[in-house]
């Protein structure tokens, strides 16, 4: 990208879309798209973005949805003439143009009132041009697209911690010191009455003076609304405060959950995340709540503290005794309470399981009558719960209990010795001095227990920051997701001495398997079950990446890809598919940024699905419940394989995607198979042979091992354990050679189309 030429002549270009030099087939805005990621040293694939034929202009969240699938950040915004003076020079930003053109801004001259832009082109070549506000909005009406490179992997990869989350309190340090300064404030307003308290009560009692009475009447009344007020605000910008920093950590969590592996979910309860889940909540309130209305409250000490001893000595130290005391019994109390603490969150963890488990298995429950058997579990767990919970709230009744004598003291006992001391000293000048310090008592007493109440509280956030951590600071697979090569693929598949053994398991899943295919291939994969064929589909996907050896999809270690552009060029279809609530077309489409009616229509024909579709009571705006009850088994994988189309990848799985289909199901989908395989390598795992026949080659797993590669034909001609299970599962319709009887029907599911 050239550097924008403040010299160049002020009455040069005119910014419109006939102006622009366009790349040939791309539309003005994925040019400058493409342009700024260049820029930044990025490489976009403006093959994976689709615009709809019938709006000719994208929508720029569409365009920013695009920007984020491909690993930078973006934002759409609408800017003032002001706003766009003062944006910080890191990189062009785009201008989108009334009549749908774009501008690059690669600068702004705020002395000189202009900014200067020029023509998107992908080769960053061109002038900068200056152009004045007046100019400017003839053709523009403010919005701009904003990009840049994620930030970088530290940030990314922060683990969940309390510096963690003290650094996202401390991003709201603006609104914290205006909260500060109001805290400020209401202390002075405090310490006011306070102080005419300490030196006009004396006058009035001794000289009977009403006017002084009514003018400390008028003080603290004026004292008190203003008071109010403040306090009103200051709760308002904890709320906003507490609000954001509640915003950023949720959206925190549920990006570190969505970047945690797979195979983390396939070996982790449920449960066990979800109960981390709600402690991830719990902290989130401490911090918010609790932590932050503390520490806030706790700053008028320093101011009120001194005051006090300041008034009244030995008063303002048998306060800070007794505080001291009720810390000191507290913190007696912190590691048993602890180490409850951690029983019950345990206990809980398994109760939850317990709850999760069933509910995602309720079908299983009910078909086999097993209401009993979990009911009788569930109660064993709660009755475990309840037994924890009640020795810990038993626990924490005593540090309450014991506590409790120096809060009343610190609350009314404080006046009692006041005004024995006021009584056995006979000066009436005490009883002003006790007033004010009695005020000023009620003040300190609160953020006093309360800072000491807040260990106990500490103590258990920090053991429920533990079972978070253990599910949020697993790590991620970010990395493989925001960095690495995209190439464009073709779809040739080589394994090169790949080996890859599961956690926990002693026999690898994978020993020393090689192949390769050329692009377009219809590859099959067969064996006895445990024989590495889904592993294989694993390793082709990303999910599993400490294996040995090399995994290359045309020519380009795997390992080297991005794992979001890998992921995205492979179309999946499992035995079990999820369908999210929401239409048909809704599913299909899966919110993919620039995909329209037309991509969906056309993958729901190229699966099969279009004929059911049109039969249902709206078409592809039927509502789909969540299980998808309302669908049949074949057409719920019909609808999976047209998702999986939709984006037209290159490479596509079919892991025993017709396994668990009816016999008329499954021929519909296999009678597809020509035509969703044109164009495009396909690996087909499946149990069922006849499902293969007509691939360009089928792999024979056994034990982890390749054992033959071949045709159908060549398989069951040389290889004992392909001719064993095609017997197996087609012994009425061979011979003993393999061979098709005379007069016996080709199966349907080999005769394609």
């Amino acid at each position: 990208m050239d550097a924008a030429d403040p010299h160049a002549p002020e009455g040069s270009g005119r910014i419109n879309e006939a102006s622009l030099s366009r790349e040939p087939g791309l539309h003005t805005w994925l040019v400058g798209a493409l342009a700024i990621a260049r820029y930044h040293g990025i490489d976009l694939d403006p093959t994976t973005f689709r615009l709809d034929p019938a709006t000719p202009v994208p929508s720029p969240a569409v365009l920013v949805e695009w920007v984020r699938e491909q690993g930078m950040w973006a934002k759409a915004v609408r800017l003032k003439w002001q706003q766009l003076l003062r944006l910080e020079s890191s990189g062009p930003v785009m201008l989108l143009m009334k009549d749908g053109g774009a501008v690059l801004m690669v600068e702004a001259d705020a002395s000189r009132n202009v900014v200067f832009v020029k023509e998107p082109t992908v080769s960053g070549a061109g002038v900068a041009v200056p152009v004045d506000e007046l100019r400017l909005s003839q053709v523009w009406e403010g919005e701009v697209v904003m990009m840049r490179p994620q930030r970088n992997e530290e940030e990314q990869d922060t683990p969940l911690s309390f510096g963690f989350l003290t650094k996202l309190v401390m991003q709201e340090r603006s609104i914290l010191r205006t909260v500060g300064f109001a805290s400020l404030i209401i202390t002075f307003l405090t310490i006011v009455p306070i102080l005419i308290v300490y030196s006009a009560v004396q006058r009035v009692i001794e000289y009977g003076s009403m006017s002084t009475l009514l003018l400390i009447t008028i003080v603290l009344v004026v004292t008190t609304v203003l008071d109010a007020i403040l306090e009103h605000a200051r709760g308002n910008l904890l709320q906003v405060a507490s609000t954001r920093i509640d915003a950023k950590i949720q959206l925190f969590v549920f990006k570190r959950l969505l970047s945690l592996p797979l195979d983390y979910f396939e070996r982790t309860q449920s449960g066990v995340i979800g109960q981390a889940i709600g402690k991830v909540y719990q902290i989130r309130e401490f911090i918010t709540g609790r932590l932050l209305s503390t520490f806030i409250d706790a700053s008028m000490l320093l101011i009120l503290l001194p005051l006090m001893f300041f008034m009244q000595a030995t008063l303002a130290w048998t306060i800070v005794a007794a505080a001291g005391l009720i810390m000191l019994v507290i913190a007696c109390f912190l590691r048993p309470i602890r180490v409850l603490t951690g029983r019950l969150s345990a206990a809980e963890s398994r109760k939850f399981s317990v709850l999760v488990e069933t509910l995602h298995g309720i079908k299983t429950v009910k078909s086999l009558a097993l209401e009993s058997a979990r009911y009788s579990q569930w109660d064993e767990f709660v009755a475990q719960a309840g037994d924890v919970r009640l020795q810990a709230g038993r626990l924490a009744l005593w540090p309450a209990t014991l506590t409790l004598p120096m809060q009343r003291y610190c609350q009314f006992g404080v006046m009692l010795l006041g005004a024995y001391l006021a009584v056995i000293s006979k000066n009436a000048a005490e009883i002003g001095s006790l007033m004010a310090f009695t005020m000023i008592s009620m003040r300190v007493a609160g953020p006093l227990i309360g800072f000491t109440k807040l260990m106990q509280d500490f103590e258990d956030v920090r053991a429920t920051m533990g079972e978070a951590q253990a599910v949020l600071n697993n790590p991620p697979e970010i990395r493989g997701i925001d960095r690495g090569l995209r190439p464009a693929f073709a779809g040739a598949i080589e394994f090169d001495s790949v080996a890859f053994t599961y956690q926990g398991s002693q026999r690898p899943a994978l020993n020393e398997v090689n192949f390769s295919v050329p692009p377009g291939t219809m590859l099959g994969l067969v064996g006895r079950s445990g024989s590495g064929k889904s592993t294989i589909t694993r390793l082709l996907q990303g999910i599993s990446r400490d294996y040995t050896g090399f995994v290359k999809i045309d020519g380009v270690e795997l390992r080297s890809i991005n794992l979001r552009h890998l992921r995205r060029n492979f179309g999946v279809v499992l035995q079990e598919n999820f369908l999210f609530r929401g239409s048909i077309r809704d599913n299909i489409i899966s919110g993919r940024a620039g995909l329209t009616m037309e991509d969906v229509v056309r993958a729901a024909r190229l699966a099969g699905a279009e004929e059911f579709i049109e039969r249902m009571p709206h078409g592809y705006d039927t509502f789909i419940q969540e299980g998808s009850p309302n669908l049949s088994g074949g057409q719920r994988q019909r609808l999976a394989i047209a998702r999986a189309l939709i984006v037209d990848p290159r490479l596509m799985i079919l892991d025993e995607a017709t396994s668990a289909l009816d016999p008329e199901s499954e021929a519909l989908v296999n009678a597809n198979l020509k035509r969703i395989g044109a164009g495009r390598t396909m690996v087909i795992v499946s149990h069922r042979l006849a499902s293969l026949v007509d691939c360009t080659a089928i792999i024979v797993m056994d034990q982890g091992k390749v054992l033959d590669v071949g045709t159908h034909p060549e398989l069951v001609e040389r290889c004992s354990v392909y001719r064993m299970l095609w017997l197996q599962q087609n012994r009425h319709m061979t011979d003993n050679q393999g061979n098709t009887r005379h007069g016996s029907p080709t199966p349907v599911l080999a005769q394609g189309d």
